[in-house]
């Protein structure tokens, strides 16, 4: 296929596929996308070998959220019957945060709920990155904590953070009819906060939310021209209780291509699974490995994921291996700019969606999955709720977590 050939060519080169282009990658059938992901795969491959970053979220902050995101359980009014908690002490989320790097994670995200952070907060999390930092050498955190007032990033960076995360989600032309609290421009703005204090800028998307191909190519570009060092792509759990509880909308095909076309615009780029691969791409989450270098490890902000020891094996079956701690994530010429660490909602954590923290979408999403539970397969389309759970372990409980 002369597409494929093109954009493998062009992403060898770093050079940005048209608008047609990307959009050609999404419309391609489902015949096509063995031939999409092996196209893809080879891109990945050139720029980050057969290795698989792991992070691992760690809410600091749960539900009571002011903003009223669509996606997010946390939201205004939120009936989901989330966790709620207030802030865990520094103590309790370097513990937290033990649970995922013992399990082989190399990057910890904290995540608080709410539209932005207080100076008082920025104090707390700041105590609670040198806590991780002091307990465990060569780790990197990135914040992901809504929208950032003037000085708050360079005081995180200041306390030892490598990166934060604030997602833009979706295009802006559709951003209003997602969230009303705050604009696409605020979230922009955050971003270029990061951005400008040194930090390792992490900004990605939700998918499934009901928005075009356009939507997504056009969402996708602006990311390139923020330049993050990472790209979340988010897939939409649709959680009862929230406004787009009912948009199902994704099958594993649909995910592969956006995935791709992701890699094929943002080659050099660490691509992160966030929130929603086991209930949307399910048995196809190995294939994925082939596009994206990064994935979250255990559950996420509010709801399940796959169990760690299954991710692990998930990974090593499809002939990958786990990055490791002394490992630089980022091609060398990325890595010698990027901001911090390797670059990694305000209510999701780090590149996790759905729950993310009302001002910035990070990388997990909100339902994560039931992992390890058997479900009857379901027909292409039908809503998979049985492959969606609320977090009940790990941070804000006394149960252990997920890693």
């Amino acid at each position: 296929m002369d597409l494929l050939n093109t954009l493998v060519d062009k992403g060898l080169r770093r050079e940005l596929p048209t608008r047609e282009e990307a959009l050609a990658v999404l419309a391609t059938s489902d015949d096509d996308v063995l031939d999409v992901v092996a196209a893809a795969g080879k891109v990945r491959r050139h720029w980050f070998g057969r290795r698989v970053k792991l992070n691992y979220l760690v809410n600091l902050k749960s539900g009571l959220c002011p903003e009223d995101c669509s996606y997010c359980s946390q939201r205004l009014g939120s009936t989901t019957g989330i966790l709620k908690y207030s802030w865990l002490k520094p103590d309790e989320a370097s513990r937290a945060a033990a649970a995922g790097l013992a399990g082989g994670a190399k990057r910890v995200c904290l995540v608080a709920s709410g539209r932005g952070p207080t100076d008082r907060d920025v104090d707390r999390v700041s105590e609670t990155i040198r806590a991780i930092k002091d307990q465990n050498e060569g780790v990197e955190v990135c914040a992901c904590l809504g929208l950032l007032s003037d000085g708050q990033a360079e005081r995180l960076r200041e306390a030892g953070a490598d990166a934060y995360n604030h997602n833009l989600n979706t295009s802006e032309a559709t951003y209003g009819d997602i969230t009303t609290t705050h604009t696409y421009a605020d979230r922009v703005d955050t971003v270029s906060k990061a951005h400008a204090a040194g930090l390792s800028a992490c900004s990605g998307l939700i998918a499934g939310m009901g928005e075009s191909d356009e939507d997504l190519v056009d969402v996708v570009f602006s990311l390139r021209e923020l330049d993050p060092d990472s790209v979340p792509v988010n897939f939409l759990i649709p959680v009862e209780g929230t406004p787009l509880g009912k948009e199902w909308n994704l099958t594993p095909q649909r995910c592969l291509r956006i995935l791709a076309m992701v890699r094929f615009v943002c080659p050099d780029v660490e691509v992160r699974i966030a929130g929603g691969r086991e209930v949307h791409l399910r048995t196809q989450q190995p294939l994925a490995l082939h596009l994206a270098n990064s994935i979250f490890l255990g559950d996420y902000l509010t709801t399940e994921g796959q169990a760690g020891k299954a991710d692990l094996e998930m990974i090593a079956d499809a002939g990958f291996e786990v990055e490791g701690a002394g490992e630089i994530t980022l091609p060398e010429h990325r890595a010698t700019t990027a901001g911090g660490g390797c670059g990694s909602h305000a209510e999701a954590g780090c590149g996790s969606h759905a729950e993310a923290g009302c001002g910035s979408v990070c990388g997990s999403h909100e339902g994560g999955s039931v992992c390890g539970t058997a479900a009857a397969a379901a027909p292409a389309g039908e809503p998979r709720t049985d492959l969606v759970a609320v977090r009940r372990r790990g941070a804000g409980t006394d149960l252990a977590p997920n890693a």
